[in-house]
């Protein structure tokens, strides 16, 4: 049962999330982001936000250095939209799947222009 309010927790901060990073969060070195899943504790007190980010390494960085300057202003705009006792302590990660799913698409593209031409 607990597992399932976890769960739900999560998708909620994941909504809220992309909304206030797109909408309201006004950092120039923030680019691209993409909020691909939040991971919450069992006590929900730390949410891990995995982030896609389009752009090269430094600007990937650049963005994930402004979002932990703004965590605070995050925590503060989530506790006002979602009604729980504690707001989580947000870590943000990058979230590579996506990256690692372009490059398996990549590498079967590469085997069957291979099979084709013989």
């Amino acid at each position: 049962m607990a597992k399932v309010r976890v769960g739900r927790v999560g998708e909620q901060l994941k909504k809220e999330l992309s909304q206030i990073i797109q909408t309201e969060l006004k950092d120039p070195r923030i680019g691209f982001i993409t909020v691909t899943g939040v991971e919450v504790t069992s006590d929900l007190s730390q949410a891990r936000v995995f982030l896609s980010v389009l752009g090269s390494d430094e600007q990937k960085e650049e963005t994930l250095k402004a979002l932990a300057r703004g965590t605070g202003f995050l925590r503060s705009e989530l506790g006002k939209r979602i009604r729980l006792r504690h707001t989580p302590e947000l870590l943000f990660k990058f979230d590579s799947s996506i990256e690692y799913g372009s490059r398996i698409e990549s590498l079967l593209d590469q085997i069957n222009r291979g099979n084709g031409g013989q």
